[in-house]
């Protein structure tokens, strides 16, 4: 048939205007990292500062999902397995499916709640179903980034919520997509479904793309305020399938047109030219730069940085110092523990006011005394400013330093496609 036989071009001349028109909106604002890639082959086909460090938000649950998977596989959790909502699990902050503590699912919902609708807490719920405690899947899911060369990545959690700690690159990002497609093709579908059904509710899968551009099969959004929206994308053209991962963009659809663009442009390629493996790509080290922060850019209702109050400190800590703005110690904290001594305190961290107008301190504090000790003492080994801070201290800080401080709600569902404040309830008269 005439339609049919002319199908090859009519896609080629689309292909081409999707490259101009996303090309034109697209370059019109600046993004973060990217990389595009051949996830069969590991092949680069571009790559921008990927292994720059940067805040991964929800594409950490890329990895959730490669753990469950590998149990699934091995028999130690089945699809109908029913599995268990914790008040954990109920209480991790939106996007959510929000099933009430001591209520169950299906492994097979919480996968697909996950990936399709990015859900923080079936995140919570499926790490508790695949080990003791969220800290040994946090172990695991360190344990398969190094396996899987991910070298510039450390998780802290399953759900990719903001954590100094918590970092990845698009290269490694990269290297986590192709081992998900390579080891487990049998669970393809979930990434490109479009709706998650959650009792009458229809939730729509938030990777646009897939309806956006026709070839899109997959595969991850993400986003924090700290992040800006990141992408990981894939889509199959002619029996060839590419990826490509967007870090920092503005919006939810910024991040799709720059994906859309990067795929359309490795689909018209037509040189055979060796390409870079993505394993080759450097990464920074951990440690030695202070990754990005786009919050005062992506989420202007939301300040830079959330004061810690004294009051709901406790135990022993240690600080980074005093700095006279609250923006400055932020930096210092963040670069602090993604040192060797840093990256592994599971402890909160966070910028305390000082007494008076003497400043902001940054802090880790919920520390056994020895733990303290033992911190404090590796931070000057590498020439790091350290002072050990008791439970007394932070009571006198706390004593002297004036409350409430306002509480500044989250700028919007973390993982959603907006990045709008969520709107409140209207309560009946």
């Amino acid at each position: 048939m005439k339609e049919h036989a002319n199908l090859p071009a009519f896609r080629a001349i689309c292909f081409f205007l999707a490259a101009v028109l996303t090309a034109s909106t697209a370059s019109a604002k600046a993004a973060g990292p990217s990389i595009l890639f051949d996830p069969a082959s590991g092949e680069v086909l571009s790559q921008d500062r990927a292994g720059e460090l940067w805040y991964p938000a929800s594409l950490t649950k890329l990895m959730t999902a490669y753990i469950v998977f590998q149990k699934l596989k091995t028999g130690q959790l089945r699809l109908d397995q029913k599995i268990p909502v914790s008040a954990l699990a109920s209480a991790q902050p939106p996007s959510k499916i929000g099933i009430k503590e001591g209520g169950t699912v299906t492994v097979d919902f919480a996968i697909q709640s996950l990936l399709v609708y990015s859900a923080n807490d079936m995140a919570y719920v499926l790490a508790e179903a695949a080990s003791p405690t969220i800290a040994d899947f946090a172990d695991l899911m360190n344990a398969e980034a190094r396996r899987l060369d991910m070298t510039g990545t450390h998780f802290v959690n399953p759900n990719g919520l903001f954590d100094p700690r918590h970092i990845s690159t698009a290269r490694d990002l990269a290297l986590l997509a192709s081992a998900v497609l390579r080891d487990f093709p049998e669970n393809a579908h979930y990434f490109s479904q479009d709706f998650v059904a959650a009792g009458k509710r229809k939730l729509v899968n938030r990777n646009s793309l897939i309806r956006q551009m026709p070839e899109a099969d997959g595969m991850k959004t993400g986003f924090v305020c700290n992040s800006g929206f990141n992408l990981i994308a894939t889509a199959t053209h002619t029996g060839r399938k590419l990826g490509a991962v967007i870090l920092g963009a503005s919006s939810g659809k910024h991040r799709v047109d720059l994906a859309e663009m990067l795929l359309v442009d490795g689909f018209q390629r037509k040189e055979l030219v060796p390409h870079l493996k993505i394993h080759q790509v450097q990464n920074m080290v951990l440690g030695a730069v202070v990754p990005a922060d786009l919050t005062s850019n992506v989420c202007r209702q939301k300040a830079p940085v959330t004061i810690a109050r004294p009051a709901d400190i406790s135990g022993w800590g240690i600080s980074f110092g005093t700095y006279d703005t609250a923006m400055k110690a932020d930096m210092a904290l963040r670069g602090r523990l993604l040192s060797t001594s840093g990256v592994n305190l599971r402890a909160p961290a966070g910028v305390m006011r000082m007494p008076g107008k003497t400043g902001y301190a940054a802090v880790v504090w919920q520390l056994e005394q020895s733990a303290s000790l033992s911190a404090c003492s590796q931070y000057r080994a590498e020439q790091a400013p350290c002072d050990v801070m008791s439970p007394d201290s932070f009571s006198q800080i706390a004593a002297l330093t004036a409350e409430p401080l306002k509480r500044i709600e989250p700028a919007g569902a973390q993982g959603s496609d907006t990045g709008r404040p969520r709107k409140k309830k209207k309560r009946r008269k």
